[in-house]
């Protein structure tokens, strides 16, 4: 079910930003500008001749507005220290931004003029925020803060620069990295029409054939004309409203006027600048660990300079586990029993985790609707899209 490689990449190259978080994590429940009760009726197509249409659509210009929003089944506690209540506000770091669409509904103005000019405008009621990427320049404005973060997009041979990464994070790239994930693991098939965004859509639908995925489908709309991915779906395997769903509510294909990609900083505001290439991931990684180590008493399973890191990949496809060694000199049930540790960090493991055992020993699992880790006593940490029970299955099966 290989797409070309060549025109995949051209696909994803042209991609508009339209979900920055990965989603990973980007959904809505349905809502009647999304779909239609009865879908349009289409000529029928194969599942390879709807992948084959995504691979061949060659879109470089459009705007409209696009709704994304999570459902992780995060405790409220959690989704407190994610700052999902909205995306204004704070620093106008990107990876500010991105961090808090892991949780909550949002509204997203997108445009795009090829591979270099790209911008999102996430709308959080008065207050905006705006990611713009023109030629070599990015830039970030929170308005409610008055802050503006900018950073030349021009890095070495090779690097993964910030221009490109907002060019990555779209319906299309999702169901690029989606497909390109889809082997003999999953079945592909093609769902009922839809009208998304006004627009006619097929439904492409993967399906895990393995047991014990989260996942219970992702289904894919593909614009019927010119086969551009309008929505991407993430189901989960327990039911309910989707656990990630980004797609278009309003969309245009015609060339957007040049000064939507046009930023002068406001006069007064506090400008940061940013770092690009090898750089950038070290300091997201920094941040992340300057987070946790916050939260009080949590900051100690870090690892600190003790930490390995080292990763092993068990079972494959949709039932793929990965399995890390931290290294960490302090686990969970030390922390439980430190009478020094403060009351918060154990409110906050006890929202999250459940006690379990097992020939692996005892741990703990931490859930989402998604992703479970399970983290054991003696600093071992796995965690996959699959359920508790498969995690503890696959954790047992370790030497």
């Amino acid at each position: 079910m290989a797409a070309n490689t060549k025109t995949s990449r051209k696909v994803a190259r042209y991609g508009v930003p339209v979900a920055v978080a990965g989603v990973a994590a980007a959904t809505i429940a349905m809502v009647p500008a999304f779909a239609n009760a009865a879908g349009p009726d289409l000529p029928k197509v194969t599942a390879q001749e709807l992948i084959a249409k995504i691979a061949a659509s060659d879109v470089q210009q459009l705007s409209g507005t696009a709704k994304i929003s999570t459902d992780l089944g995060l405790p409220k506690l959690a989704t407190g220290l994610l700052g999902g209540g909205g995306v204004a506000g704070g620093s106008a770091d990107p990876e500010d931004k991105v961090a808090q669409l892991a949780n909550g509904t949002h509204t997203v103005r997108v445009a795009a003029d090829g591979p270099d000019r790209q911008k999102l405008t996430f709308l959080d009621g008065k207050d905006e925020y705006s990611l713009i990427h023109n030629g070599n320049d990015v830039w970030g404005y929170d308005s409610q803060s008055n802050e503006v973060f900018h950073e030349k997009n021009a890095g070495k041979a090779g690097e993964h620069k910030t221009g490109d990464r907002l060019g990555g994070a779209s319906p299309q790239q999702l169901a690029q990295d989606v497909l390109k994930a889809a082997g003999t693991t999953t079945d592909v098939s093609v769902g009922d029409t839809a009208q998304v965004a006004g627009r006619d859509a097929y439904q492409l639908v993967l399906k895990p054939k393995q047991t014990g995925s989260t996942v219970g489908s992702v289904k894919i709309a593909v614009d019927a004309k010119n086969g551009v991915p309008l929505r991407v779906q993430l189901l989960s395997a327990q039911g309910g409203k989707p656990i990630a769903d980004a797609g278009f509510t309003q969309i245009d294909f015609a060339k957007p006027a040049a000064d939507t990609f046009a930023f002068t900083p406001p006069k007064g505001a506090k400008l940061t600048e940013g770092t690009d290439g090898p750089a950038a991931g070290k300091d997201a990684h920094d941040k992340g660990l300057k987070a946790l180590e916050s939260f009080p008493g949590l900051g100690q399973l870090a690892g600190g300079e003790n930490g390995k890191g080292d990763v092993k990949v068990l079972g494959e496809g949709w039932a793929t586990v990965a399995r890390i060694d931290t290294g960490a000199g302090t686990n969970l049930k030390d922390l439980e029993n430190d009478k020094n540790t403060p009351k918060e960090a154990k409110q906050f493991l006890n929202s999250l985790g459940e006690k379990v055992s097992g020939s692996f020993g005892e741990g703990r699992v931490l859930s989402t609707r998604l992703v479970n880790a399970l983290i054991t006593d003696d600093g071992k940490v796995y965690v996959g899209a699959v359920t508790k029970d498969q995690l503890v299955k696959t954790a047992n099966t370790v030497k």
